[in-house]
């Protein structure tokens, strides 16, 4: 629920001051709620068309009506803060859709209105007292990241017992660990949060060390971390059906394992914590430093070294503008170029009249977040979809996908102009998002630099004193940085998780082919609950903090039904299993990241895929907003007990 501020006597300098900088579509929806006036919903006051991934503050005014919004936004606010009710404090249902429309200046469907009205705190959650104190259950979390941070809280809320294991000394997760130079979100920062958990975030596109401390002191300000046991890692968790209860197997720095019985389990360990690090000929000749992006090490001075990164996916389109002014020079080794879109506002710090209107005025914190959630969530999901007439399947996917090849073919273009033969090897032959699309934080910049050389080959092996590629030809290193991505197709790896019989989760999926009702619960592996577990990554856009918050809400449903009803085992249908699967994968065969003009992490070897889910974000927000029994084999609870 988000936080909306306390009427309290405002500095209306400050406040004046604070509107030059304010969204002025947002500051309409504050204007209209505070006034009541539907004059402010009518024209002369319809802001113009977002385009792109544009903030459009201006909202398409000229420059003497955005002084009048501003003007009677600072008369309604100061009365607001004299104790004036808001005239209206929870729009719903036709009124709150014809704002959303207006606020974005196009419809917005009728579905978003009650996953909007949720999410910006005018409907609120409905809140169930906590399961009885002194209730035999408690659960196992394993992961104190993202995911982990979420089912602790909802747990927490719903006076279920808890542990979470975390293999690190803090919370943080993928935040924790990646420390490599540039890290960062490429979901802006106020949609990249918790509304219940607002931040001054310093820029518009979070960096690792804010958002780690983001998520340490969201830990901390609730309280979280009596419940976790730090340096802890999972190394296996088996099913016992005569207990009904699960035996998870820990290990920590000094090797000394423990057993810990639980009656569910919850995995929060992501899909993009294991490094993929290739096995190439001669790994053990280089005598330099030589390692995975994630893994950067801390005390690394490359001032002035020959350094090679291999690979140009996130992680490389991040580090290489970080150090390219830095090193002596730096090769990039690229198998298969990216699409990079635009964005104003990548490097743009978040000034101090923005946080204070985030902090002082009613429901702006809210407008801002739902303008950010259209323009980054389902906006572009329509234009994924295959055109099966369409002439240029090649290229592009549908005229629109084909718009946008022509948009993001000008930037690259025009980023590039004078080098032609740089634009000859960035340009993708693929769809715009078959693979994950990437922001320009200066990656084009810094491959204009002198000291800055793209290779367009593939790595074949490690030599003494660098790389040799599969042409021949040897690149001199005295660092080598392997940006190769993840085990993201090998969900739960390495944990060694047995169900039913004793079958391994191996053994039902395979190496590379999960699949789960929702991403979040598998046959034959009872009261056991995924977070960020198979086809729930956005490839299209978003926060996965909202799809963490969705997948915690719908496995807290069950686990307070399991409470409730004194049920000992919930199990997925597999009837149900396999025929939402079937719907994924037929979903996907319509989609982008099935076609077969480029590599992609997120499917497997068979061609499937296994990451990504199909669904728009409202889509997948209808699907987990309540558990149902009936989806479920369920078996009353036993008399033994046991617990962690």
């Amino acid at each position: 629920m988000p936080i909306t501020p306390t009427p309290q006597p405002l500095d209306e300098q400050q406040l004046r001051s604070a509107v030059t900088a304010a969204n002025l579509p947002a500051l309409l929806m504050v204007l209209f709620q505070l006034t009541g006036d539907r004059a402010w919903l009518a024209e002369p006051f319809q802001p113009s068309r977002t385009k792109g991934m544009s903030d459009n503050d201006s909202g398409g005014f000229p420059d003497e009506m955005q002084e009048v919004i501003r003007e009677a936004a600072v008369r309604a606010v100061l009365d607001w803060a004299a104790g004036a009710p808001a005239a209206v404090a929870a729009p719903r249902g036709e009124l709150l859709m014809e704002m959303m429309s207006t606020c974005m200046g196009e419809a917005v469907p009728a579905e978003y209105e009650p996953m909007m009205a949720e999410e910006m705190g005018f409907e609120a959650a409905a809140e169930q007292p906590p399961v009885p104190s002194d209730a035999d259950f408690s659960v196992v979390i394993i992961g104190a990241g993202v995911s982990g941070m979420t089912a602790a809280l909802a747990l927490r809320s719903a006076g279920i017992r808890h542990v979470v294991l975390e293999k690190n000394h803090e919370v943080g997760g993928t935040w924790l660990e990646n420390r490599y130079p540039g890290c960062g979100v490429d979901t802006p920062s106020y949609l990249y949060s918790f509304s219940f958990f607002p931040r001054q975030w310093s820029t518009h596109f979070g960096k690792r060390p804010e958002l780690a401390a983001y998520m340490q002191d969201l830990a901390r300000q609730f309280d979280l971390l009596p419940s976790i046991r730090f340096g802890t890692e999972v190394i296996s968790a088996e099913y016992d059906e005569q207990t009904q209860r699960w035996r998870v197997v820990t290990e920590d720095a000094t090797g000394t394992r423990r057993v810990l019985a639980a009656n569910a389990v919850i995995t929060a360990v992501g899909q993009l914590n294991r490094p993929r690090l290739p096995r190439l000929p001669g790994m053990d000749l280089f005598s330099g430093p030589m390692f995975h992006s994630a893994r950067w090490p801390e005390d690394l001075d490359i001032t002035g070294k020959k350094v090679v990164v291999v690979g140009t996916g996130a992680s490389a389109m991040q580090i290489v503008p970080a150090i390219a002014d830095q090193v002596g020079a730096l090769t990039v080794v690229q198998r298969s170029p990216q699409w990079v879109a635009p964005n104003a506002s990548y490097f743009q710090p978040v000034g101090e009249d923005i946080h204070w209107l985030m902090e002082n005025v009613p429901f702006y914190h809210s407008w801002v977040r739902f303008r950010l959630a259209w323009i980054n969530n389902d906006k572009v999901h329509a234009s994924l979809q295959k055109d099966p007439d369409w002439p240029h399947q090649d290229r592009s996917l549908n005229a629109t996908n084909d718009g946008h090849r022509r948009f993001f073919t000008r930037y690259i273009e025009e980023q590039l102009a004078g080098r032609e033969d740089l634009i000859e090897k960035v340009l993708p032959d693929y769809p715009p998002f078959g693979k994950r699309m990437l922001l320009d934080n200066g990656w084009y910049a810094a491959l204009r630099k002198p000291t800055v050389e793209l290779v367009t080959d593939t790595v074949a092996e490690v030599t003494a004193t660098g790389v040799r590629t599969s042409s021949g030809r040897d690149i001199d290193a005295d660092v080598i940085v392997f940006a190769t991505g993840f085990e993201a197709q090998r969900l739960l790896h390495p944990l060694e998780i047995r169900g039913r019989g004793g079958v391994s989760v191996r053994d039902v999926w395979g190496d590379d082919d999960a699949y789960a009702y929702l991403g979040i619960t598998t046959p034959g592996f009872p009261n056991l609950f995924m977070m960020y577990g198979p086809n729930t990554n956005l490839g299209h856009g978003g926060s996965y903090i909202h799809i963490a918050e969705c997948q915690v809400r719908y496995i807290a449903d069950l686990l307070r039904m399991m409470v409730e009803q004194g049920l000992g085992a919930v199990e997925c249908r597999a009837d149900v299993c396999a025929e939402y699967n079937r719907r994924v994968d037929e979903a996907h065969e319509r989609m982008i990241w099935s076609h077969r003009g480029m590599d992609t992490w997120y499917r497997n070897a068979k061609g499937r895929v296994v990451t990504n889910s199909p669904w728009r974000v409202v889509d997948y927000w209808r699907l987990t907003h309540s558990a149902d029994l009936a989806d479920f084999v369920v078996e009353p609870a036993t008399e033994l007990v046991g617990s962690a």
